[in-house]
């Protein structure tokens, strides 16, 4: 091997041991490391910051945004709140949280899919009362499953795939990969249903509710036509929310109190909920009931750019002493009141016939600049957004959700390719305001787009100096020049770099080896890039190798060896399942081409 393949080897190897070793961030490391190649000559600019433009990393990206337009619609929450349903036993909970989550993450990015349902199904076990640890690593485990399944699923596809072009192949389909991945996700979904319930363990999680002195009593209307119109409560999932309940029900005139789950909603019925500050505020994140008072509809802004924001009275108020109604909150301040605390009083009035006092905490709807405008005003003491509170855009859902298979639709098809109707769709989802600009580029993972991007770059490096060469040759002869031999070799070292490092930083570092073990034996690539594709999503064994398994760590009390316990079997079974469907799907020796 040359100077510059020694070296090369030589910078990667250290930042893998620094990776493992140390918690300096992998976005740092890797663009140390790469910065590092270019520094010494081996890499000129263009060819160092060329994974900048890679297009699994912009896919990745314009992913993320179409997400976003998802979530901020509610359709995701939506589809999760309907397929999770009443739960008969634990085993029937973790089929429900999986099998859906398997089946979405093949057309969504599963990083903001967790993100997006870990609070729904974290609240859902507590309504329960089941264990969250039971339903997280599963959640976890499911979307990397169902991610294997298409192109899109997983950043890891489509890092490999942005390679592969770089390389000059043609793109994959986005479906190429899905004979391999379904195998591996019914092998691995089966092996979660059965032996899941004694291997994972029984731990309530680090997120409980606080208790809040502040309790709210909040009036809701069950829309016409809407997802809760005609369902019973239980149906409609408003019973045993975590730090809420369910106070009393206005049907036809009358008020009934201690209200069963069998009653049955009928538009127009008010529902009264009494609870802490967050759990009011999660009241609007359900599609199908909105706040009772009308004030909110007046507003003079877009719901999509109004927040939740409490609000202490202060003495010095000019409406204390009347009502809200009278008071004229609403044309005063351009904000809705939505519900009153009052000192753990409960108040039986409704919101516009409550008499205002100093000490009162309101929970307003208003648009953003309300808190930076009132923050310093004498009419309130103190003034706080509730900034991790966003009210979806309901009626914007199935414009999201036609959106979401557009882009699936144009893509498995081949009409565009799959940087094409990404793009498309993260446009559309801005253009039809499902998604506004500014909530687009707060929801991009910029961290895990350097690290993609080193990661491309420091492999383009190992390919050009032919170092992969060098590596992959070493393998073919560990492996006795047997293909199977070094297939099993690419894949089984792929694996373990995902454990240790990241999903994408081993893929992007294999890739070039596994790329140059192909051209040795003189087999096509296929099997080398799907065999790195499966292993380099199948981080079931740690929690640092895929950020979804990061994502769950904390919030559901693991500990390491529990991912080990449950994971490592995981993995093996997944490894093969998938080296003996690559045999059945595309044999070695074949050089079919994307």
């Amino acid at each position: 091997m040359s100077p510059e393949a020694l070296i090369t080897i030589g910078i990667v190897a250290f930042t893998v041991a620094l990776l493992i070793f140390t918690r300096i961030r992998p976005d740092l490391l890797l663009v140390a490391a790469l910065v590092l190649i270019h520094l010494l000559g081996i890499l000129d600019p263009a060819q160092a910051l060329s994974g900048f433009s890679n297009p699994g990393m912009i896919t990745v990206a314009a992913l993320f945004v179409v997400a976003a337009g998802l979530r901020e619609t509610g359709a995701v929450q939506s589809i999760a709140g309907r397929l999770l349903g009443q739960p008969r036993s634990l085993a029937h909970a973790q089929a429900r949280v999986m099998l859906p989550v398997a089946g979405l993450s093949g057309f969504l990015n599963n990083t903001p899919l967790v993100a997006m349902l870990m609070p729904a199904i974290t609240d859902w076990s507590r309504r329960h009362s089941l264990p969250a640890s039971k339903l997280l690593i599963p959640l976890s485990y499911a979307s990397i499953l169902g991610g294997m399944c298409t192109l899109i699923g997983t950043s890891t596809n489509l890092v490999v795939n942005g390679l592969h072009v770089q390389a000059g192949h043609s793109p994959l389909g986005m479906f190429a990969i899905t004979a391999i991945g379904v195998p591996c996700a019914l092998a691995g979904l089966g092996y979660l249903l059965v032996f899941g319930r004694r291997l994972l363990p029984e731990r309530g999680g680090m997120r409980e509710l606080a208790a809040d002195p502040r309790e709210y009593a909040v009036e809701m209307v069950v829309e016409p036509g809407g997802p809760v119109d005609g369902k019973t409560i239980g149906e409609a999932g408003l019973r045993h929310l975590p730090g809420l309940y369910l106070l009393e029900v206005e049907h036809e005139g009358d008020v009934l109190p201690a209200i069963g789950p069998h009653f049955r909603l009928s538009a127009g019925d008010h529902l009264t909920f009494v609870g802490i500050v967050g759990s009011v505020a999660d009241l609007q994140q359900i599609r199908g009931i909105r706040p009772a008072t009308e004030q909110v509809f007046r507003l003079d802004s877009p719901r999509a750019d109004r927040q939740l924001i409490e609000a202490v009275v202060s003495d010095s108020c000019p409406l204390v002493g009347r009502t809200i109604r009278e008071g004229r909150f609403r044309t005063h301040y351009n904000a809705a009141v939505i519900a009153v605390a009052r000192n753990g009083e409960r108040l039986r009035e409704k919101v516009g016939d409550v008499v205002l006092r100093p000490g009162d905490t309101l929970l307003l709807e208003a648009r953003r600049a309300f808190a930076d405008q009132h923050r310093d005003s004498r009419d309130f003491y103190l003034v706080s957004s509730m900034d991790e509170v966003r009210l979806p855009r309901h009626e914007r859902s199935w414009i999201s959700l036609s959106i979401l298979a557009a882009m699936v639709i144009a893509a498995g098809t081949g009409w565009l390719t799959m940087l094409q109707a990404a793009l498309l769709a993260a446009g559309l989802m801005i253009v039809t305001r499902c998604c506004r600009a500014p909530i687009a580029y707060q929801s991009v993972d910029w961290r895990l787009l350097v690290t993609i991007a080193a990661a491309l770059g420091t492999s383009r490096a190992m390919q050009d100096t032919g170092a992969a060469s060098g590596i992959a040759g070493w393998v073919i002869g560990a492996a006795g020049g047997r293909p199977w031999m070094v297939l099993a070799g690419i894949y089984a070292l792929t694996a373990v770099f995902t454990e240790l490092l990241t999903n994408n930083a081993a893929v992007a570092l294999m890739y070039p080896i596994a790329a140059g073990a192909a051209a040795d034996l003189g087999t096509g690539p296929m099997p080398f890039v799907f065999a790195i594709m499966i292993a380099g999503s199948s981080s079931f064994s740690t929690p640092i190798g895929y950020q979804t398994n990061l994502m769950v760590y904390g919030t559901g009390g693991y500990r390491f060896s529990d991912f080990l316990r449950i994971g490592l079997p995981l993995s093996v079974l997944v490894g093969i399942i998938a080296l003996l469907a690559i045999h059945l799907a595309q044999p070695l020796g074949v050089g079919y081409d994307g």
